[in-house]
C-alpha cells in the first residue's frame, strides 16, 4: 500500500512540478532566454509537438533533476511523466499568451521579480560552489568523533511524546511526581490525575531523525525514563519507552557528513559574500526607511533575504538514511 502510495504521489508531484515553472519560463523569455532567433541553426532533441511548439529531452532532463532519490530504473516512467506533465504546462502558457496575460502588469512584475531571484540565488550558489572548498578527512572524522550519540553510539528510540501547557511552580511539581514514575504507564496516569490537558503522541525514531539539539541529552535517559523540554507556554516530556542500540560506521556516515559541512561552508561563504558586496555598495535607505540608521540593517536583511543560501541535496550514506540526518543535523528549531 505505501509503495502504491509513493509512486502516485511521485506522479503527481512531476507533474505539477511541470505546471509550476510556468511563471519561472516567462521571466526567462521576458529576459531574452526564450528567444527563438538565438536558437536558430541549433540541433535540438525534440521530445513532443504541441501545436508546432516543441517540448525537449533537456526540459524533461531539468525536471528530473530536481527529483532527488530517482533511481535507475524508475527514469523512464518518470521521463514520460515529465514529458506528459510539460504537455500541460505549454498548453497553459499558450492560453496565457493568447489571452495577454504576459503584459498584465500584476503578471509582469511577478515575472520580474521571480527573474531577479533566480538570478540572484545562481550567482549566491555558483560563488559559493567555487569558494567554499570541501571539508577536509579531518573534519569528517572530527565531526564523527564529536556526535557519539548520532553515529557510533547511536540508538533507535520507541518514543511517546507528551506536549503540556502547564508553567511555573505546576510545571515544576507535576515533572517532579514524573520523575519519579517507573513505567509509561504510571507517567500517563500522573498526568491524568493532574487535571491539566495534554496531547500524545508515540512514535520510533532513530537519533539522526531527531532534533540535534535534544540528540545528545537523550542518549543519556534510560528506558522508563524521560527528557524533559521546557518553554514558556508548557514543556515537553519524552518518555524512552525502550531503545535499542544501532550504531553507525564511520565509513557509512562520512558521505552524509560531508554533504552537511560542504552545505555548511557554503551557507557561511554565501552570507560573508553579500556582507563583503553590502560594504562595498552604495545603500541609501529613504523615506521611512531612512528615519532610523539601520545599524542591524544587514543582519534583519540576512533574516529576511530573498537570497537564498544553498541548499542542500540528498546524499547517499549506506546505512544511514540521508533524509533522517539532515532533518537532524538541521537543529532544533
Amino acid at each position: 500500500m505505501q509503495t502504491r502510495l509513493q509512486a502516485i504521489t511521485r506522479q503527481r508531484s512531476i507533474r505539477m512540478m511541470a505546471l509550476m515553472p510556468v511563471v519561472i519560463a516567462s521571466a526567462l523569455v521576458i529576459a531574452g532566454c526564450g528567444d527563438k532567433s538565438k536558437h536558430e541553426g541549433k540541433a535540438s532533441q525534440a521530445a513532443a509537438r504541441v501545436n508546432g511548439e516543441e517540448i525537449t529531452v533537456h526540459q524533461i532532463n531539468q525536471l528530473l533533476e530536481r527529483q532527488q532519490g530517482l533511481k535507475p530504473e524508475q527514469a523512464e516512467a518518470a521521463s514520460r511523466q515529465a514529458l506528459e506533465g510539460l504537455i500541460d504546462q505549454q498548453l497553459a502558457v499558450a492560453k496565457a499568451e493568447d489571452q495577454k496575460l504576459d503584459r498584465d502588469p500584476q503578471i509582469v512584475a511577478l515575472l520580474d521579480a521571480t527573474r531577479r531571484s533566480i538570478l540572484a540565488r545562481a550567482y549566491v550558489e555558483k560563488a559559493a560552489a567555487a569558494g567554499a572548498g570541501t571539508p577536509s578527512s579531518d573534519e569528517v572524522r572530527k565531526y564523527f568523533d564529536s556526535k557519539p550519540a548520532l553515529f557510533a553510539q547511536r540508538k533507535v528510540y520507541a518514543l511517546q511524546e507528551f506536549t503540556v501547557p502547564a508553567a511555573g511552580d505546576v510545571a515544576k511539581d507535576l515533572m517532579a511526581k514524573l520523575k519519579a514514575t517507573k513505567t509509561a504507564n504510571e507517567f500517563a496516569e500522573v498526568l491524568k490525575a493532574s487535571g491539566v490537558k495534554f496531547t500524545a503522541n508515540q512514535s520510533t525514531q532513530a537519533a539522526e531523525s531527531l532534533p540535534l539539539g535534544i540528540i545528545e541529552p537523550l542518549s543519556k535517559v534510560g528506558d522508563g525514563e524521560a527528557l524533559y523540554i521546557t518553554a514558556k507556554d508548557g514543556f515537553k516530556a519524552l518518555l524512552v519507552v525502550a531503545s535499542k542500540s544501532q550504531p553507525v560506521t564511520f565509513d557509512q556516515a562520512k558521505p552524509a557528513i560531508e554533504q552537511y559541512l560542504t552545505v555548511e561552508r557554503r551557507r557561511e561563504f554565501a552570507q560573508k559574500e553579500l556582507k563583503s558586496l553590502r560594504a562595498a555598495a552604495k545603500i541609501e535607505y529613504i523615506g521611512k526607511f531612512a528615519e532610523k540608521a539601520a545599524s542591524g540593517a544587514a543582519a534583519a536583511a540576512s533574516e529576511a533575504s530573498p537570497v537564498a543560501a544553498p541548499a542542500a541535496s540528498e546524499a547517499a550514506s549506506g546505512g544511514l538514511d540521508a533524509n533522517a540526518l539532515s532533518k537532524g543535523l538541521s537543529g532544533l528549531k
